[in-house]
């Protein structure tokens, strides 16, 4: 029997749906003096022009709401580039809560691969924290796939391409995200891909079995609804069948009326292949949607399919390198001493990694504007 505090869990999330859909960006004013972003630093305040700041950042409007947090579409005062911050009250939040949003930071420190949400700055007052992270201003592809249906298959596998290669970094730095579903899939300007939403991510370790039933229930994995233990990656494989089939299909595989009719469904492992799905594609949906997770395809192997390779002739989707990052980049810097910051309080915080002020301008001068 699946025990009551998984049901529970379970539950909540059935009953939540706190999608955080990106609208399309507002046009704004572009460059500004860095005093401006000083004056308001850490706080959100009211500045010369009225409008709110936080930090160096000029709110624009909201984009996203969920329980204990909010995303706001802002502008970076100093180079212009739009970002969207994540701010999360702090006083709503018990301990474990807290203790989970701060892992959701370390774990968006590590990763640097162009199909992930990147975070540039964290700042943190004695009640709220503010994730300032890269704007993806297509919105969800759950949205999209609302708005224009289903997809091509070509146009699925281009997409589920970039997803399994952002997966796969994350697994190779022992990275688990736990949630991932069309609603935490985000299109930039260009219609790439981008991983959003770390919150129930955690690290998991060989022979170290995780017991955190998390997620949202049309995209868990067997194995979570009956309330066992599991190594990691295994969940999130599951979870990329179902988004695969949802790209093709422009419906879930799984779903129900209620949970438990979901659960069944789920635990049956039976769902409906469209008429229109070719050969291949079913080939490979059938080799995530595995009931036994020890049986469940590597990304690896998913790597070399046929399917997600057709058209990529001598381009076989492979493990993603990551590039090692440029702090040296003088023309950057160099536009960053003319803003009022030392090449010494520049080196110091991309040598540490900070991600206070300095390195998110740097990291966003480094980026070509979405306007």
């Amino acid at each position: 029997m699946v025990s009551v505090t998984v049901v529970y869990v379970f539950i909540s999330l059935f009953l939540q749906h706190t999608s955080l859909s990106a609208s399309r960006s507002e046009k704004g004013t572009g460059w500004s003096s860095r005093s401006l972003g000083a004056r308001c630093r850490n706080s959100i305040a009211l500045c010369s022009d009225e409008q709110p700041h936080i930090g160096n950042y000029r709110l624009l409007k909201t984009i996203g709401k969920g329980n204990f947090a909010k995303v706001k579409l802002a502008r970076h005062i100093l180079t212009g580039r739009e970002v969207a911050i994540k701010i999360i009250d702090k006083t709503q939040l018990n301990p474990t809560s807290l203790q989970k949003v701060f892992r959701e930071v370390r774990i968006m420190k590590t990763l640097n691969h162009p199909n992930i949400v990147q975070l540039f700055e964290v700042i943190e007052t004695e009640k709220t924290l503010y994730l300032i992270m890269e704007y993806a201003s297509g919105g969800e592809v759950f949205d999209y796939l609302v708005a224009h249906g289903r997809m091509k298959e070509k146009e699925a596998r281009a997409k589920f391409r970039q997803i399994v290669s952002a997966v796969h970094y994350c697994h190779q730095k022992n990275i688990v995200h736990r949630d991932l579903k069309a609603e935490n899939l985000l299109l930039d300007a260009d219609s790439n891909i981008k991983i959003a939403d770390f919150g129930f991510s955690n690290e998991f370790m060989a022979g170290n079995k995780l017991d955190t039933f998390c997620g949202s229930p049309p995209y868990a994995a067997p194995e979570l609804f009956q309330g066992k233990k599991y190594d990691g990656p295994e969940v999130d494989i599951w979870s990329l069948g179902v988004i695969l089939y949802t790209l093709v299909s422009g419906s879930l595989p799984f779903d129900g009326q209620n949970l438990k009719e979901l659960r069944e469904r789920v635990l049956r492992g039976k769902y409906r292949v469209p008429f229109y799905m070719s050969t291949d594609c079913e080939g490979i949906l059938r080799r995530f949607l595995v009931l036994n997770p020890t049986k469940r395809c590597s990304l690896e192997q998913i790597m070399k399919d046929k399917w997600i390779n057709i058209g990529y002739d001598g381009d076989e989707l492979k493990p993603h390198m990551e590039p090692v990052e440029d702090f040296n980049d003088t023309s950057r810097i160099d536009v960053m001493i003319g803003m009022g910051f030392t090449r010494e309080e520049i080196r110091d915080a991309l040598a540490n990694r900070k991600y206070n002020e300095l390195t998110a301008t740097y990291l966003l001068l480094g980026r070509e504007s979405e306007q």
